[in-house]
């Protein structure tokens, strides 16, 4: 008698798990997030591959990387008692978005498609909470909550929740709606049902993200040499950017989006509703010499809650140096360029110098 209550209790149980792991996928939807799917916390498959990424020195300057290594591949470190993990994506992208239009206009400023409306993490943060909040009422749980905000293998976690695989241009890639969504996870002490994980890749021979990288900083399919990629060099790199370099960044001041602009898998790219994601600012249809000319309490100002405030206005001005020297000829350019010869920072007297070169040698050819 003692054991068919037992089993009648396990199999309540994962009833009751299972029920709520489809309110889960319908609540995820109503805040707003674009899949979910569900893992367990085996991530031994993924950690050869960062432990290599980082003995090869790809990581650069985001030494961050290199620590808790532990932490990432074993998710019960990080959150003690985890057994399973939520992975939700949102989509970011606004139906405005010109990218290949931007790249093509060497007066625009190329701001990279995630970063033109607010700080995701915020709202992302916020969303995940309400949804641990709704999952920890139906089910009282110990849950925690992460939005690129600690060392989680976001990536490899998406690809084991099924939501799609990581592409040559090492991002999760999904057949329905690409690669524009951001990714967000809940740790919980519950065992929920799992989903079937991605282990196929669907790039094919096809090698689009890999062809259009202006820097060639993919070392091979699936490898990406950080330190030559221009998001990297544009938020992540403080100093001097390589001259080598300097040419290939074209007008792409913040970010960059070409391994996912020239993947074919993003004709399926869904665009977001969110307001918070918008354009602001005009961010997204700029011209370089207007961005050149903030002050530092504009670029404080128009970059309040905005991913740019990471770069800083020392880095700003000295990624709009190198676009300006990037463009065509013009006076305007010149004279712009020239305002911020005498500028205190000696980093971005540098890269002026450099650009102001460029525009006076495309002079005389």
């Amino acid at each position: 008698m003692a054991n068919l209550v037992q089993e009648e209790n396990i199999i309540a149980k994962e009833l009751n798990l299972s029920l709520l792991k489809e309110n889960i996928r319908s609540w995820s939807s109503e805040l707003g997030f674009s899949s979910v799917g569900i893992t367990d916390i085996d991530l031994s498959e993924d950690k050869n591959y960062l432990d290599k990424w980082i003995q090869n020195g790809f990581q650069g300057e985001m030494r961050y990387m290199e620590r808790n290594l532990s932490k990432r591949d074993n998710p019960e470190e990080l959150v003690s008692g985890t057994k399973r993990i939520i992975s939700l994506t949102m989509h970011y992208l606004h139906q405005s978005y010109k990218g290949k239009e931007t790249l093509e206009d060497s007066e625009k400023a190329f701001v990279s498609g995630y970063a033109t409306g607010r700080d995701y993490h915020k709202l992302m943060r916020s969303r995940l909470k309400k949804l641990a909040s709704k999952i920890k009422k139906f089910s009282p749980h110990e849950n925690r909550v992460f939005v690129d905000s600690a060392p989680v293998l976001e990536k490899a976690i998406a690809r084991k929740s099924g939501l799609g695989w990581v592409g040559k241009n090492t991002l999760i890639m999904n057949k329905s709606s690409g690669s524009y969504f951001f990714l967000g996870e809940i740790y919980t002490d519950l065992e929920l049902p799992i989903d079937k994980p991605h282990t196929e890749s669907h790039c094919g021979t096809c090698t689009s993200c890999m062809d259009a990288c202006p820097t060639d900083a993919f070392v091979g399919p699936y490898q990406l040499d950080a330190r030559k990629c221009i998001s990297y060099l544009t938020i992540e790199h403080k100093g001097s950017i390589d001259k080598e370099l300097r040419p290939k960044m074209g007008n792409r001041i913040f970010g960059c989006d070409d391994c996912q602009i020239f993947c074919p898998w993003n004709k399926f790219t869904k665009h977001t509703n969110e307001v918070d994601f918008h354009p602001r600012h005009d961010l997204d249809d700029a011209y370089l010499c207007d961005l050149f000319l903030w002050s530092e309490e504009e670029f404080n100002v128009k970059t309040e809650g905005s991913a740019i405030r990471r770069t800083g206005y020392v880095g700003w001005l000295r990624n709009i140096s190198i676009a300006l020297g990037n463009a065509e000829y013009s006076i305007k350019n010149l004279e712009t360029l020239r305002i911020r010869q005498n500028f205190p920072s000696e980093l971005v007297r540098e890269h002026v110098n450099w650009a102001i070169d460029e525009q006076l040698r495309k002079v005389n050819e």
